[in-house]
């Protein structure tokens, strides 16, 4: 692909967004915000809402409903980010949003748990995080594109937050169906958003060696980051059959839980700005190695705190340092994917990496339920800080490329 028309950027301001970058994140960021929006609204009253459904009494049953997205959207990943480096971004995009659209009213219309499975399946099957992560690599240099990744970083832990609100009163009101509904429209939102929005994409000329899945299989330099995004979201998830427990035992009913998690969320962002001065000074390797440590002693911590019924300023102070810790290395682990990867593959590498991230949160809820239900919160947090050491161990010499001044990444 050729570099977009945001080229020729001065020195002094190569640190700085260009018009053109700023209006390529804030609507892809944009359209990560509607879809995950849409699929955070149902996450916190599905299993109450699905037990109405014939077929609701069986929590298998509903559990598959709830995980199948993730499945289906983890084997579709790949096939979807390679079509966008074949075929064009845009067009994988809006195809995607569409039948998440398509598998969203499908779950509204359902009369029982088994349809409600059907449509979930249907909503992952849209899997355009590859095709929308690679666009906006594309369209951004290498200078401000962990800033870029932020942002969408920043977008969806702002739906978490508020699908924290606004769940509960949104289902009273309308529904399971009525979510659902709300689910469709906000994925058709995200077609105008990239249709009339997002800047043109960089031109595929018709020579230009196509990408190939075994580039990204064969890469040297990807595998550590691929690694790091499985754990990442395994511990995510793991830590997160805990964590609540914990915020009721130290007296936060379960409704009020995003008064904790909201403001240990927007404080960690101050601290992202760091971030982008210490990556132009060339540490952005030092800035992940201290990300993943960081998410390591947040580990411990808990394993050291969960036996001792722990206040909620204690708790509140973890999360923070969680938090902190994610976003760091979320904004980065993207960027790096995109630096690293063929710009002929980029779609495709971003696949994988977003086929492990899915299967990561598989994994993770998984191991979580397993070790809690057997041996308690403690086998949980050790389980979780084990998995963190090793992905330490095994990341630390992750090559982290010199930045390439002035044009975006081709």
């Amino acid at each position: 692909m050729s570099a977009p028309a945001t080229s020729a950027v001065p020195a002094s301001t190569a640190h700085r967004m260009t018009a053109d970058e700023r209006r390529a994140s804030l609507s892809l960021a944009g359209i990560f915000a509607l879809r995950m929006l849409g699929l955070f609204l149902v996450l916190p009253v599905f299993a109450l809402e699905a037990a109405r459904y014939p077929g609701g009494d069986d929590p298998a049953l509903v559990g598959l409903a709830m995980g199948i997205y993730g499945l289906t959207q983890a084997v579709m990943q790949v096939p979807l980010g390679l079509a966008s480096d074949r075929i064009g971004r845009k067009k994988v995009i809006v195809a995607g949003l569409l039948v998440f659209a398509l598998g969203s009213a499908l779950a509204a219309l359902a009369g029982s748990v088994h349809m409600l499975v059907a449509g979930r399946a249907l909503q992952g099957a849209g899997a355009v995080s590859a095709a929308v992560t690679a666009l906006l690599a594309d369209l951004t240099r290498d200078e401000v594109r962990t800033k870029a990744m932020a942002l969408v970083g920043v977008s969806i832990a702002a739906m978490f937050a508020l699908s924290l609100m606004a769940a509960p009163p949104l289902a009273g009101a309308v529904g399971l169906s009525g979510l659902f509904w709300l689910t469709a429209a906000l994925a058709v939102a995200g077609v105008v958003l990239v249709l009339a929005a997002t800047p043109a994409e960089p031109v595929q000329h018709a020579d230009a060696p196509r990408g190939r899945l075994q580039d990204v299989w064969r890469h040297p330099h990807l595998w550590r980051l691929d690694l790091g995004v499985f754990v990442l979201h395994t511990v995510q998830m793991a830590m997160w059959v805990v964590v609540p427990g914990l915020l009721v035992q130290a007296g936060l009913v379960k409704a009020d839980h995003w008064k904790l998690y909201l403001p240990a969320v927007l404080a960690s962002f101050v601290f992202m700005g760091g971030l982008f001065a210490l990556e132009r000074r060339g540490y952005l390797r030092a800035v992940l190695r201290g990300g993943i440590a960081l998410l390591l002693l947040v580990q411990l911590a808990l394993l050291l705190l969960a036996p001792r019924a722990p206040g909620l300023w204690a708790l509140g102070g973890v999360m923070f340092f969680f938090f902190m810790a994610f976003n760091l290395i979320e904004a980065s682990q993207p960027s790096l994917i995109s630096r690293l990867a063929p710009s002929n593959a980029r779609g495709a590498a971003l696949g994988v990496y977003n086929t492990l991230q899915s299967l990561g949160l598989f994994a993770g809820g998984a191991l979580g339920g397993w070790l809690l239900k057997g041996w308690g919160p403690a086998a949980v947090l050790s389980g979780t800080s084990a998995l963190v050491a090793l992905w330490l161990l095994l990341g630390w010499a992750q090559y982290v490329p010199p930045l390439r001044s002035g044009a975006a990444s081709r």
